[in-house]
């Protein structure tokens, strides 16, 4: 693979390196990046699933591939390998949005669908969508 990223992942947000971000050596601290990246997963997660009730249950060896540093936008992509009965898999990947080079890569990222008490469920999707507004049904939970 070359520096450019995959063509199959969709990248969709994009974040600002700030000087709050930065670790002691002044790039782009690994934890913050990992928050974003979690963060981003959820909401993917949620609207793949159509369901509110996810949480994260894996994440393969993260790839650190090069540093961002202050001022640097970047842009973080995910897509859906897998679904299985009670779950979601996606790879991850976030690059520069400048350089296209590529910061960080994870090829397994896992959620499970809940219930509102927090039992795994059977979620009832299987296949990706590329629409960012797949309806959600309201509940009053």
């Amino acid at each position: 693979m070359n520096e450019a990223s995959r063509d199959d992942i969709d990248f969709h947000t994009r974040r600002w390196v700030r000087r709050e971000d930065l670790n002691a050596h002044g790039t782009l601290f690994g934890g913050s990046l990992l928050r974003w990246i979690d963060e981003e997963a959820t909401i993917y997660s949620i609207v793949q699933l159509d369901n509110h009730h996810v949480v994260t249950k894996y994440m393969s060896e993260i790839d650190f591939v090069i540093s961002a540093r202050k001022g640097d936008v970047i842009e973080m992509g995910l897509r859906a390998s897998a679904f299985v009965r009670t779950s979601i898999t996606m790879r991850a990947e976030v690059r520069n949005m400048i350089t296209h080079k590529t910061i960080l890569r994870i090829e397994r990222v896992v959620f499970v669908t809940l219930d509102a008490d927090g039992t795994l469920v059977t979620q009832g999707h299987h296949d990706i969508t590329l629409d960012r507004d797949r309806p959600f049904e309201v509940s009053s939970t």
